[in-house]
C-alpha cells in the first residue's frame, strides 16, 4: 500500500512542527507539503531539518496542493478561504484543526463539506475524545441534579478562550442534558453572579507553557465528580490529526469529527 500524501498548512508554528515530526514518522504517510505565508523568511528551508529530524526533500513554501491527498490545518482562522478554495479546486481531503473560527466560518465548513470529505474538531487527542464519551455518560446520569464547571488551562500564548476543547465538553454535557451552550454556558464571573439552575460555567487560565489541561467539575451535595484530561505534549494531537487524516482519504465528502475517526459513535 503507497503512503498517503499528507501537507501541512501552518508548518512553521508549534502545532505545525509536531504535525511535520508526526507525518515524517509515520509509515503509511508522505509528507508531501509544509506551508506558510508568503512573507515567512523560512520559505526554502528543508521541513524535515527545520524540525531537527535531518533533510527530507520537502521545502516550507506557500500553499500548493499539487500531487497531495490530505492536507493538516492548525494555522490561523484568517487563512480558512484560501484553505478551502484549495482544497475544493484540488480535490483535496481536509483535516481541520484551527480553533477560534466565528459562525460564518463554521458555515462555510459545512458546505464546503458537501464537496470534499472534512475532519473538524477542536482537539485530535485520542484521551479527549475519550473523556467526550465520559463526560456525557455523567451528564445524562446525574442531569441538573449536578452543578457543572469547566476549568482550562493553556499556555501565555494561545490566542483564543474558551479553548476549542473545552467548548467541545461544553457542548457534550449540555447535549446530554438537552441542552445548548448558546443558553446555559457563562464564561466566567463577575460581580452579583448567583448561579442559576443549569449554568453550565466555563473559565480559561492562561499563562507560562501549559500543554492543555481541562478538568469537568459535576458538583452535588455532599460530593464531586471530576473528569481531567492533561496533555503532556503538542505530539499527542499531531498523532491524532495524522490518524484522522489517514481515516478520511478513504471516506466520502461530509463534515465528520475525532469521533468518527475513532468509531465512538
Amino acid at each position: 500500500m503507497m503512503a498517503l500524501n499528507i501537507a501541512i498548512m501552518g508548518a512553521s508554528g508549534r502545532m505545525g512542527r509536531m504535525l511535520i515530526q508526526s507525518t515524517l514518522d509515520n509509515p503509511k504517510a508522505n509528507l508531501a507539503g509544509a506551508f506558510v505565508r508568503s512573507i515567512s523568511s523560512l520559505i526554502g528551508v528543508d521541513a524535515g531539518e527545520f524540525v531537527g529530524m535531518g533533510k527530507c526533500g520537502v521545502t516550507l513554501s506557500t500553499l500548493d496542493l499539487s500531487g497531495v491527498d490530505v492536507l493538516i490545518d492548525f494555522s490561523l482562522p484568517d487563512a480558512l478561504d484560501e484553505v478551502l478554495e484549495a482544497c475544493i479546486a484540488n480535490k483535496v481531503a481536509l483535516v481541520m484543526g484551527v480553533t477560534g473560527l466565528d459562525e460564518a466560518q463554521e458555515a462555510k465548513l459545512h458546505e464546503v463539506s458537501k464537496h470534499i470529505p472534512i475532519v473538524y474538531a477542536g482537539n485530535y487527542s485520542t484521551g479527549v475524545n475519550l473523556s467526550l464519551n465520559l463526560l456525557a455518560i455523567t451528564a445524562k446520569v446525574l442531569g441538573m441534579d449536578a452543578d457543572v464547571e469547566i476549568i482550562e488551562h493553556h499556555h501565555k500564548h494561545k490566542l483564543d478562550a474558551p479553548s476549542g476543547t473545552a467548548l467541545m465538553m461544553a457542548n457534550a454535557v449540555a447535549d446530554a442534558r438537552g441542552q445548548t451552550i448558546k443558553t446555559s454556558a457563562i464564561y466566567g464571573r463577575q460581580g452579583q453572579a448567583k448561579r442559576a439552575d443549569g449554568e453550565i460555567g466555563i473559565h480559561a487560565v492562561r499563562g507560562g507553557e501549559i500543554v492543555g489541561e481541562h478538568t469537568v467539575e459535576f458538583i452535588m451535595n455532599g460530593e464531586i465528580i471530576e473528569i481531567t484530561h492533561k496533555a503532556q505534549s503538542r505530539m499527542a494531537f499531531a498523532n491524532g490529526a495524522v490518524r484522522a487524516g489517514l481515516w478520511l482519504h478513504e471516506q466520502p465528502a461530509q463534515l465528520y469529527d475525532m469521533q468518527d475517526v475513532l468509531g465512538l459513535k
